[in-house]
């Protein structure tokens, strides 16, 4: 078996994980039938993790980073604030569309989480990167397009959170239908109500003339 870097194991121990995870549930995923899905050794998996706990933090903060990567990507300034975070809204959306099986796991790592003894602080982690997420986001925004927000970015991030939460459950029970980009558009106006000014996107947006990210928090 080729070496490979700690970190790159790592990551593909993760990725491994959720592909088991999803096909298999939480509970019936065991360290060893994670190992098997990444074809490696039982013994390398130990070395990578000390425990299925480390894995599961892992799996958690490696969902979360792949809808963050493509709404990051989406939102890249548009003509004004209002598209932009339209854009945002529908990347994740698609993203949720697209790999069903692996933001319904993230309800089923909540549970096992809350149920499992031990394990509880995973969860309320889940929900405290969630936030986190959401503020580097709006950070993100703010290096590149000048606004100011009516309520502090903590706040925002954390409804947010809370709103894509509820958004995904419903489309995972309910499915896709007509109603679904209504809904995108009324969640993308009532963010965009929370900006008390907003100034047109110029070719340097991000450089010279952006407001800082600590101005979205007055």
């Amino acid at each position: 078996m080729a070496r490979m870097p700690l970190a790159e194991r790592r990551r593909q121990l993760t990725e491994a994980g959720i592909r088991a995870m999803t096909r298999d549930g939480v509970a019936r995923t065991t360290t060893r039938s994670i190992a098997a899905e990444a074809g490696v050794s039982l013994s390398v998996f130990h070395y990578c993790f000390d425990s299925k706990q480390a894995l599961l933090e892992s799996v958690m903060a490696t969902i979360t980073e792949h809808s963050a990567e493509v709404v990051r990507r989406a939102i890249r300034p548009r003509a004004t604030l209002r598209e932009t975070v339209r854009a945002g809204f529908q990347a994740y959306w698609d993203h949720v569309s697209a790999r069903p099986g692996e933001h319904m796991l993230t309800y089923e790592l909540t549970q096992y989480a809350l149920r499992r003894p031990g394990f509880e602080h995973l969860a309320r982690r889940q929900y405290e990167l969630y936030s986190a997420t959401y503020t580097e986001l709006i950070e993100q925004l703010g290096r590149r397009m000048e606004f100011e927000l009516r309520v502090p970015v903590p706040v925002l991030a954390r409804y947010l959170a809370a709103m894509t939460d509820g958004l995904t459950l419903n489309v995972l029970v309910l499915g896709p239908d007509r109603a679904w980009p209504g809904i995108l558009d009324m969640i993308t106006d009532h963010v965009a109500g929370l900006v008390r000014h907003e100034a047109a996107v110029s070719p340097a947006a991000g450089h010279a003339g952006s407001a800082p990210a600590a101005a979205l928090e007055t």
